[in-house]
């Protein structure tokens, strides 16, 4: 396997879609309003809230993935999620990899930290999805 990019690319990469993921859950609570009346989420619709903002996130993440392999992030610092023999990721696969990433930064951020002891710099996500970031070789 070709060297993959290290620790502060895909972070960087991660703090661009992070930004991206955050004016997109703002637009995606927009429209909501009008099932609100203009209000805010009351304590009864919180938990469907949160469920409906986790799934535009899998979505935002899910679709680049699948389409590509790069969501903007990824493209601006020129790397891509691959499977392990660089094919495009399935859904299947990017849904584990949403989950296991939750998981991930959950820990801490062990699960991404991982990726500085492995000798393939692969993180908990891409252990556990069968996938891995590679340099985007269209990009110079």
């Amino acid at each position: 396997m070709s060297a993959a990019p290290g620790f502060l690319r895909r972070l960087a990469a991660q703090i661009y879609d992070l930004f991206l993921l955050v004016a997109l859950l703002f637009l995606a609570t927009v429209l909501l309003l009008p099932f609100t009346a203009g209000l805010a989420i009351s304590d009864q619709q919180i938990l469907i809230y949160r469920i409906y903002l986790v799934v535009v996130s899998f979505f935002f993440y899910g679709w680049f993935w699948t389409h590509g392999g790069q969501t903007l992030g990824l493209r601006a610092w020129k790397i891509k999620v691959l499977t392990l023999d660089k094919n495009p990721i399935s859904w299947n696969q990017a849904l584990l990899r949403f989950v296991t990433a939750i998981v991930s930064w959950g820990c801490f951020g062990l699960g991404f930290l991982w990726m500085l002891v492995d000798k393939n710099r692969r993180s908990w996500h891409d252990h556990l999805s069968k996938t891995a970031v590679f340099f985007d070789a269209q990009k110079k």
